[in-house]
């Protein structure tokens, strides 16, 4: 159970509820964030029209690259329901049950390419705030995206960290959607 207690449902707004209801139907539940983000309507319209934004087909990072990514960034930031969800859209995406339980050890693994580790490298440096952004991690992605593709992972990451952290902060708990066998710790 998440720190904050859900209202009752005739309290959130009609919009909420259906949405609500959509997202039970979809994943056999509400998801314990939307209930957080629901006490703020206004604000969680704005992070769904965010992610739809992410979403989208001409979104310069493809949905395998993101998932990845939020994988790692949710395990660096503690957050239970993000590594849950996130390991769920990766195997999705990606089909590897393999990738998703050995994103907490992409240094030692064969299973990511080297576009995939420029990329985690970066959101590992965005994430952890006692490490900076520096002019090498920049170089690295130049190998494998452009100006507007590490403008995207920029915001991408942003995104999932703001995220990660509301969801962890507030005791977000995962929903086993994505039930990997001995799911790694983060490093």
């Amino acid at each position: 159970m998440a720190s904050i207690p859900p209202k009752p449902l005739i309290e959130y707004p009609w919009l909420l509820r259906w949405f609500f209801r959509r997202q039970a139907r979809k994943y056999g539940r509400t998801l314990s964030p939307s209930w957080l983000w629901g006490r703020l309507p206004a604000h969680f319209g704005g992070m769904l029209l965010m992610l739809a934004l992410f979403q989208r087909k001409s979104f310069p990072i493809d949905t395998p690259l993101r998932s990845l990514m939020s994988v790692r960034i949710a395990q660096m930031n503690g957050c239970a329901f993000c590594v849950d969800l996130n390991a769920y859209n990766l195997l999705k995406a990606s089909g590897s049950a393999e990738k998703a339980a050995a994103v907490a050890h992409w240094r030692h693994s064969p299973d990511f390419t080297d576009r995939e580790r420029a990329a985690l490298e970066y959101a590992e440096a965005m994430t952890d705030t006692s490490r900076r952004v520096e002019p090498g991690h920049l170089e690295a992605l130049g190998q494998y995206f452009d100006h507007d593709g590490i403008v995207a992972l920029t915001a991408w990451i942003a995104f999932q960290n703001l995220s990660a952290k509301f969801n962890a902060a507030l005791g977000a708990e995962d929903n086993g959607l994505c039930q990997l066998p001995g799911k790694p710790a983060a490093d």
